[in-house]
């Protein structure tokens, strides 16, 4: 059952929205740093957007794969995951596992980038 925004309480209002405010920074950090791997651009803006994203895979961590403000959120009488909010069940349930892998991705690709940016060219003969 969905609380709808009315019947929740103030508290639950005020995490629902701080909860919202990380899921829009997490995939404005994860859309950042695809574009930072697809044109080669590095700068304190992506450095920020990896941490955010590493605070958020942290998150997780300690959550055991599950956002760890959903138990809070249930306790201050908003039972339904922000992600189930948007997407059926299951969709929710893989949205975890799907940003992981493609953060993961977007970073190895920018790491290689950087890299290969780096490595030392032979001399002409």
């Amino acid at each position: 059952m969905v609380a709808s925004w009315s019947e929740l309480s103030p508290p639950a209002k005020t995490l629902r929205l701080i909860h919202v405010a990380i899921a829009v920074i997490g995939l404005a950090s994860l859309g950042y740093l695809w574009l930072c791997a697809l044109t080669g651009r590095r700068d304190r803006l992506l450095a920020m957007a990896c941490g955010a994203l590493s605070l958020q895979g942290a998150a997780i961590l300690v959550g055991r794969g599950n956002c760890p403000m959903g138990p809070i959120q249930a306790r201050l009488g908003d039972p339904v995951p922000l992600f189930e909010l948007l997407l059926p069940k299951r969709a929710a349930k893989a949205a975890f596992p799907v940003l992981i892998a493609t953060a993961l991705a977007g970073l190895a690709m920018v790491g290689a980038r950087y890299a290969r940016g780096f490595q030392r060219v032979p001399p002409a003969a």
